[in-house]
């Protein structure tokens, strides 16, 4: 829900730790994911492109978010968004493991 997604992420309580692209493998197919390392739960967003970029070819008409990575910036940039993948996980209740590369 785009309201409750809103919520969450807008908390002044909540530290943002790391954040970055990853592969995820999903049953057969493998999808291009964004992750949010909060303080408090992990979240996983995937990444969608428009065809055609944000604004047109003036990017003066980008807005700018200091907080956000050259990397999350330049992809917004190229017409790029997330969206939530699924539910926030706690970190509480998320498990690692070491696997080997495919």
């Amino acid at each position: 829900r785009e309201n409750s997604n809103e919520n969450i992420l807008s908390s002044v309580n909540r530290l943002l730790l790391h954040e970055g692209r990853l592969m995820l493998a999903e049953s057969t197919r493998l999808l291009d994911v964004y992750l949010f390392l909060f303080d408090d739960f992990l979240l996983i967003t995937k990444i969608k492109r428009n065809k055609k970029k944000y604004g047109g070819s003036d990017t003066s008409l980008i807005p700018v978010y200091p907080s956000l990575t050259p990397e999350l910036q330049s992809f917004i940039r190229e017409g790029g968004f997330c969206t939530v993948l699924d539910q926030p996980i706690p970190l509480d209740r998320l498990i690692l493991k070491n696997v080997e590369p495919i």
